[in-house]
């Protein structure tokens, strides 16, 4: 990131981060907190209005990019951090900032979450949860509590909810927080943390809805409950908390327990909080109400390179190692390249088709015959008008196996005879099936160990185009060229295979058309 200099960047107040917009959300609603404290922080940020982004999902927290007097994107369900993303990858030098809520970040979006947080892209996601949906009336959410009764779950939900910062950490994100809404105090400076860390930033707010779910967080959000409830993080200090500081966290084997200093405990005896600690993070995310305080503060950070840093050193190292250093240069490069027929020019069936993806040895060697030949444009008719049974008539026995031969008898009978392709036909002699070498290579080769232990139905390419004995070579040729195929099986005018002609075959019979001539 281009660091500005302190003196170019405007010292502003909580005023200038105040949009024109009228704030509309229900009077009481948690949402007008976390603004307060949103618009504090940044003028703590050290950074531009200009240069900070607000991103939004779909929900009532979503409207936050209107209240925020800096660009902002509302976008749609769940997909915030894809944008995000995209927009800090085309500028890195963005401050940028997700809003989303617990269902808009954890239902429909909770894999753009989780591949955010994976990538360590430099983001600052802030879940406003809730725990209900509320911009939908008061269905249930992803974090909603069991046994709570909504709209969409009258008798109690049965659903066992997703634990945010869990999630954050199994993603991968290397800050995890959790703030309250009514802390403003507390969560502006977690907003300020949050934006400094060089990475992924994943912050849980406990925010009320007063309509749908009034009261989910009292526990911790009334004052006078909330150091009873709560546990206050800070890196390098021992957990302790309620109102006279007379409890505290420890370690008893692998688990963690509540002590009381009452029974002859002290703050010695405490955990001692590791910001860096990926297993005490996840211990503590898994601490939930009432058996433990819910813990707030930053859980876990840690720093490791963040997406889009190293993306653009492989776009550097792209570009030192590129012939032309932009498009530009590429476009008035010094030298040009002129397209002329290539020596291995497709065969021509007709004025406006061409022949494409057949054998190049078989190509050269008809180039070879026709090069300053007289008769080319004579042999191009005849391509055009001659039917498939002349060559047939140049051509070797047709060679056929049944369905029930083994893999191992079918290959040495290729082999044998020389072919690169076997028809397989049913008792009545009519194709249902061709085995071919490419067939042979992918689904044979270094799969079948006992090719006599397999039947060659189970590894054909079953119901293969096949061409009347009377339709012209040219028409073979064009659908070799549209299939790509090698081979085409003949067949009578009552389905019966009497042939197998090839792009081998179509060379061999101009080939002795030039010597009969």
């Amino acid at each position: 990131m281009t660091e500005i200099p302190v003196n170019d960047i405007p010292t502003y107040t909580v005023k200038d981060f105040k949009s024109d917009q009228t704030v509309r959300w229900c009077p009481g609603c948690g949402d007008y907190a976390i603004l307060s404290s949103t618009q504090k922080a940044m003028t703590k940020l050290g950074r531009r209005k200009e240069d900070i982004v607000f991103i939004s999902g779909i929900g009532c927290s979503s409207r936050f990019p209107y209240y925020m007097d800096t660009y902002g994107i509302h976008s749609i369900h769940g997909r915030a951090p894809t944008l995000a993303s995209g927009l800090k990858i085309a500028n890195p030098d963005l401050t940028v900032f997700v809003i989303t809520g617990d269902g808009d970040g954890l239902s429909i979006g909770g894999n753009h979450v989780l591949h955010a947080c994976r990538r360590n892209i430099d983001i600052n996601i802030m879940l406003f949860n809730n725990r209900i949906y509320g911009l939908t009336k008061g269905q249930y959410s992803p974090t909603t509590p069991e046994g709570h009764k909504t709209k969409t779950s009258p008798m109690g939900s049965i659903d066992h909810p997703v634990n945010p910062l869990a999630f954050a950490l199994a993603a991968g994100a290397t800050f995890v927080a959790r703030g309250l809404d009514r802390d403003t105090r507390g969560l502006d400076g977690l907003l300020v943390e949050a934006a400094a860390h060089k990475g992924v930033s994943f912050l849980e707010i406990l925010q009320n809805c007063i309509i749908f779910y009034d009261g989910a967080w009292d526990f911790v959000a009334e004052r006078d409950r909330r150091d009873d409830n709560a546990l206050f993080l800070k890196h390098g200090e021992p957990m302790v908390f309620g109102k006279d500081h007379d409890r505290g966290i420890r370690l008893n084997g692998f688990n963690l327990e509540v002590i009381y200093f009452k029974d002859g405990y002290s703050e010695a005896d405490c955990l001692v909080h590791d910001e860096t600690n990926f297993t005490l993070a996840q211990m503590l995310a898994q601490m939930e109400h009432p058996q433990f305080p819910v813990p707030m503060g930053v859980l876990y950070r840690v720093q490791r390179p963040p997406y889009e840093e190293r993306l653009m050193e492989q776009i550097e190292q792209a570009k030192a190692n590129a012939p032309h250093k932009d498009l530009n240069d590429l476009y008035f490069a010094d030298y040009t390249w002129e397209v002329t027929e290539s020596a291995t020019a497709p065969v021509r069936v007709s004025d406006d088709e061409t022949m494409s993806a057949l054998d190049e040895e078989y190509v050269d060697a008809l180039d070879r015959s026709l090069e300053g030949a007289a008769e080319e444009d004579e042999i191009h008719d005849s391509l055009k008008t001659d039917p498939l049974k002349h060559l047939l008539e140049h051509g070797r026995a047709l060679v056929t196996v049944p369905p029930t031969a083994t893999l191992a008898e079918t290959v040495q009978r290729m082999q044998d005879e020389n072919i690169g392709a076997i028809l397989v036909v049913d008792d009545s002699a009519r194709p249902i099936g061709i085995l071919t070498e490419t067939d042979i290579l992918r689904k044979v080769a270094t799969r079948v160990q006992d090719l006599s232990a397999q039947v060659v139905a189970d590894y054909m390419t079953r119901n293969p185009d096949t061409l009347p004995s009377d339709a012209p070579i040219a028409h073979a040729l064009r659908l070799m060229s549209l299939h790509h195929y090698r081979h085409i099986p003949v067949v009578d005018d009552k389905g019966v295979a009497i042939g197998m002609i090839s792009f081998r075959s179509v060379v061999n019979y101009i080939e002795k058309w030039f010597d009969s001539e």
